[in-house]
C-alpha cells in the first residue's frame, strides 16, 4: 500500500537515468531507486528509461522499458511518445551532467517538453558557476519540474541564489543507503583474507578528482604505528578516463605507493562490484576515507553508503561531507592534507572506543537515509504533484460562441513595411523580420474581413500588396520570402511553398479585393508571375497555386493559365493519391505534414470552377479521411501534431498542434459544403474552429478574444504563449470563414442552422 495521504495516489511512474549494468554511480543510484520503489510499493508500476552511451553494449534487465541512445535527439522524442502512450502519471528524472545529449544535456528538454504529465527531477550535481548552456538548460528543466530534489541543503542554496528557484518546489532528500544490520568488521575480514589487518577503505570509480594520492602519502606515518594497516582502493577506473588514457592513473598510484615504501600496505581491487558485494566490502572496513579534491561536490553515493552501514569516516570538507558528517558524525580534514589524514587515521585505529562510538553515531544517522525512507518521501512528493494540470489561462466556456473578426493584433504585428513574422508573447520580435508567407495571408485577410473602416483597409491592403510586389524577383522569376528588419532580402529565391502562397494571394485579391484598383493590380501581377506555378514540384505548392488559380478563374472566367494550373495539378494530385493509397490510407502522400487540408480543398475548388466531378469526389473522399485523423476520441478537433510529420503510414501524434491546421480545415470544410451541399461539412468546420476557443485536448483557448490575438500552439504542457503572424492570421481568417458561414445559415430554416449556432 502507498503511504496514507490525501489526494490522488500514483500507480504508474516513469523513471529516467542510467541503469545497471552500465558502470557508474548514477546507474547504481537509479537502479537502487527502482528496487526501493518496487520493494516498498509492490503494486506501483515503474517503467525505466535507461540513458545509453554505447547502444548495444549493455544487457539491460527486464526492468528497463526502453534504452535512449544519448546522442540521438529523435530517440528522446520517441521516448516522450512512449511515456505518454504508456499511461504513466509522472516522470522522475535523475539528472547528472554528461548523461544527456546535446549542449549541456539539452536533448532531455526535447523529451520533457513533449510530456503532459508532471515531472520531478533529482539533481545529482548543482553548479555554482554554470556556463551559459548549462544555465539555459538547467533553468528550462527547473521550469518544467514541479519538484526538484537535492541531496544537500547547499544544493537548495545554490538553486535559489544562482537560478532564482522558488524554495517551495525544492525538496531535500538525502542519498539513499542500504538497510543492513550493524556488523563487526573483524567477523567479516577472513572472507577477504584480511584477518588481523586494520582495513582503511576507499570505494568508487578511479579518477584524479578522488584525491587518493593524499591517503597513500599519509600511509608511511600510519604504518609506522600500525604495521598491520591496509589501504584498500576498491573500484574500476572511470570508463571515460579508461577510454582516454587506459590504466595510466592506476599505474601512477601504484608507483607512488612503491615510492613511499607502502606498496605492501595498499591493495587495488580493479572491479565494478555489485550492490551486495559492495556492502560486504564496506562492512569489513575499520575506517572509510574520502579524500576528494572538489569542494563543490554536493553528492557522494559512496560516502552515503559508508555512513549507512556505520563506518567511521574521515573526509575532506566537500559540500556533501560537511552536511552528512556534521554534529560529530565523522571527521573532516583539509583538502590535500596528508599529515591530517595520517593523524586522524592513526588516532581512530589506536582509540578503539572512539572508533566504535563514531561508528554508532554514523549508523544512527544512516538509519534516517535508508532506501525505503527515500521511496516513501519521493512518493509523497509525487502524489502531491499528481493531478496538477498545466498552467491555464482560462477554461473554455460551454457556449464557445464564434468571435468576430478583429484586426487589432494584425495591426500590432505590422508596420509600414509589412507584417512581422514572430513575437515574444504579444510583442513583435524584430530580429526575425518579415516573410512573404505572412504578408500574402495578410493580403487575403484584407479582402475577407468585414466591418473595417475603408481607409484602414486601403492602407493595409496597399502595404501588404507592396510587400508581395517587391518580393517578386524578375531576374530569378521567383518570389523572395524572408526579409530582414532593415528591408534587405535574405535570399534571391523563396521556397516553393512561399511562391505558391504568393500566387494564391494574388488570385484571391483579384477576385475579392474591395477596391477595383487592388483587383486590377492583383490581376496584372498574377498574369506576370503565375506561370512559375507550372515549374513548382511540391504538392502543397501546387495546392496553394491551385487555390489562387481557382479564385482567378472566378474573377476572370476562362482564364487560360489558371485553367492549365488547375487541370494539371488536379490530375497530379489524383495520381499521387493512387500511388500512395492503401486500404487504410486514403491520402496523397505516405506521410502527414503541415496544411494537410489544403490538398483536398484545392481539388474541391478546382472541381467547382472546372466542372470536374472527379476532382470533387476525390476532394471529398480525402477530406473525409483527414478529418477522421484530426478527431480525438472525445470527438474534438485535434490538429495533426508537428511531431507527426514525416512518419510513413503512421497515425498522427497529438502534439505540437498549430493554428494553421485548424484554419486549413475550416476552409476545406467550407469548400466541401459549397461543392456538395452537405451540411455535415458546416459542422466539421465549426468543430475545427472551436479548437481556437478551447474545444481541444487541453481545454485551453488559443484565441485572446479581447485583442484578436492567437497563441502559437498547443503543447503537451500547455500553450506556446508567443503570438506570431501565422497564428494571428490563421485565427482571423478562420473568423472570417465562420462569419461568412453564419451569414449563409441565416438564409435557411432554423432547424438547419444547428451547425453554426
Amino acid at each position: 500500500m502507498l503511504p496514507s495521504m490525501n489526494g490522488p495516489q500514483i500507480k504508474h511512474l516513469a523513471l529516467i537515468g542510467n541503469f545497471l549494468p552500465r558502470k557508474c554511480g548514477l546507474a547504481t543510484y537509479t537502479t537502487d531507486t527502482y528496487h526501493a520503489l518496487k520493494q516498498r510499493f509492490p503494486q506501483l508500476a515503474v517503467d525505466v528509461y535507461a540513458m545509453d552511451d554505447h547502444p548495444g553494449r549493455y544487457d539491460y534487465p527486464s526492468a528497463v522499458t526502453r534504452a535512449i541512445p544519448q546522442h540521438d535527439r529523435a530517440a528522446y522524442v520517441d521516448a516522450a511518445r512512449a511515456i505518454e502512450a504508456s499511461g504513466a502519471q509522472a516522470l522522475w528524472i535523475q539528472h547528472e551532467y554528461g548523461i544527456y545529449g546535446g549542449a549541456a544535456g539539452e536533448f532531455l528538454l526535447a523529451l520533457t517538453d513533449r510530456l503532459s504529465i508532471p515531472v520531478i527531477t533529482t539533481l545529482h550535481t548543482v553548479l555554482e558557476r554554470p556556463s551559459a548552456d548549462e544555465r539555459r538548460v538547467m533553468e528550462a528543466l527547473l521550469r518544467r519540474s514541479e519538484r526538484v530534489i537535492v541531496m544537500a541543503e547547499k544544493g537548495r542554496d545554490i538553486l535559489k541564489r544562482v537560478h532564482g528557484t522558488d524554495d517551495k518546489k525544492i525538496v531535500m532528500i538525502p542519498h539513499g543507503v542500504p538497510d543492513r544490520a550493524f556488523a563487526d568488521p573483524d567477523a567479516l575480514k577472513p572472507s577477504f583474507g584480511w584477518e588481523g589487518r586494520e582495513v582503511i577503505l576507499t570505494f568508487g570509480l578511479l579518477a584524479p578528482n578522488k584525491g587518493l594520492e593524499t591517503v597513500i602519502s599519509a600511509l608511511p606515518e600510519v604504518v609506522a604505528n600500525h604495521p598491520r594497516a591496509l589501504y584498500v582502493i576498491l573500484g574500476a577506473t572511470h570508463p571515460n578516463l579508461l577510454a582516454h588514457e587506459g590504466e595510466a592513473y592506476r599505474d601512477r598510484l601504484k608507483a607512488l605507493a612503491e615510492e613511499k615504501g607502502v606498496a605492501e600496505h595498499v591493495q587495488f581491487i580493479d572491479a565494478f562490484v555489485e550492490h551486495d558485494e559492495l556492502i560486504d566490502y564496506l562492512q569489513t572496513a575499520d575506517l572509510y576515507v574520502t579524500p576528494y579534491t572538489n569542494p563543490a561536490q554536493i553528492t557522494s553515493g559512496t560516502l552515503s553508503y559508508a555512513v549507512g552501514v556505520g563506518k567511521p569516516v574521515i573526509s575532506t570538507p566537500y559540500v556533501h561531507a560537511t552536511e552528512i558528517l556534521d554534529q560529530d558524525h565523522g571527521v573532516l580534514v583539509d583538502f590535500g592534507d596528508s599529515a591530517a589524514f595520517a593523524r586522524e587515521i592513526g588516532r581512530l585505529l589506536t582509540d578503539n572506543q572512539a572508533r566504535h562510538d563514531l561508528a554508532a553515531r554514523a549508523y544512527a544517522r544512516g538509519r534516517t537515509m535508508i532506501w525505503p525512507r527515500l521511496a516513501e518521501t519521493a512518493l509523497g512528493e509525487l502524489n502531491a504533484m499528481l493531478g496538477k494540470a498545466p498552467r491555464q489561462l482560462g477554461r473554455a466556456t460551454t457556449e464557445l460562441a464564434p468571435l468576430k473578426p478583429d484586426l487589432a493584433a494584425v495591426e500590432r504585428m505590422s508596420d509600414s513595411t509589412g507584417m512581422l513574422q514572430h513575437s515574444i508573447y504579444s510583442v513583435p520580435d524584430r530580429r526575425h523580420g518579415y516573410c512573404i508567407d505572412d504578408n500574402a495571408r495578410a493580403l487575403i485577410l484584407m479582402s475577407k474581413i468585414d466591418d473595417v473602416d475603408e481607409s484602414v483597409r486601403d492602407k493595409w491592403t496597399s502595404i501588404y500588396a507592396s510587400f508581395v510586389q517587391y518580393a517578386w524577383n524578375p531576374d530569378a522569376r521567383r518570389f523572395r520570402n524572408f526579409m530582414n528588419f532593415d528591408r534587405t532580402w535574405c535570399e534571391d529565391v523563396g521556397s516553393e511553398d512561399s511562391n505558391g502562397r504568393a500566387i494564391w494571394a494574388l488570385g484571391v485579391t483579384a477576385r475579392d479585393a474591395r477596391a477595383q484598383k487592388h483587383r486590377d493590380w492583383a490581376s496584372m501581377l498574377f498574369d506576370t508571375t503565375a506561370a512559375i506555378a507550372l515549374e513548382l514540384q511540391a504538392p502543397r505548392a501546387h495546392a496553394f497555386a491551385m487555390l489562387g488559380a481557382a479564385a482567378m478563374m472566378e474573377a476572370h472566367p476562362g482564364h487560360s493559365l489558371s485553367r492549365d494550373i488547375l487541370t494539371r495539378y488536379g490530375e497530379e494530385l489524383i495520381a499521387l493519391l493512387d500511388q500512395a493509397r492503401r486500404p487504410e490510407w486514403k491520402w496523397f502522400e505516405i506521410v502527414l505534414a503541415y496544411d494537410n487540408a489544403r490538398l483536398p480543398e484545392a481539388l474541391l475548388r478546382a472541381g467547382k470552377v472546372l466542372g470536374r466531378q472527379d476532382f470533387i469526389n476525390v476532394g471529398l473522399e480525402t477530406l473525409d479521411w483527414i478529418v477522421g485523423r484530426q478527431t480525438s476520441p472525445e470527438g474534438r478537433f485535434r490538429a495533426v501534431g508537428s511531431e507527426s510529420f514525416g512518419r510513413p503510414y503512421a497515425e498522427p501524434l497529438q502534439f505540437d498542434q498549430q493554428p494553421l491546421e485548424a484554419q486549413a480545415t475550416v476552409d476545406a470544410c467550407v469548400a466541401a459544403h459549397e461543392a456538395s451541399g452537405d451540411e455535415r461539412w458546416m459542422a466539421e468546420a465549426m468543430k475545427a474552429y472551436r479548437w481556437y476557443l478551447g474545444a481541444n485536448d487541453l481545454e485551453l483557448p488559443l484565441a485572446t478574444a479581447q485583442d484578436g490575438g492567437c497563441f502559437d500552439g498547443l503543447m503537451p504542457t500547455g500553450l506556446n504563449r508567443n503570438q506570431g503572424a501565422e497564428s494571428i492570421l490563421a485565427l482571423q481568417l478562420a473568423n472570417c470563414a465562420i462569419s461568412a458561414l453564419g451569414k449563409q445559415a441565416e438564409n435557411v430554416p432554423t432547424t438547419r442552422r444547428t451547425a453554426v449556432a
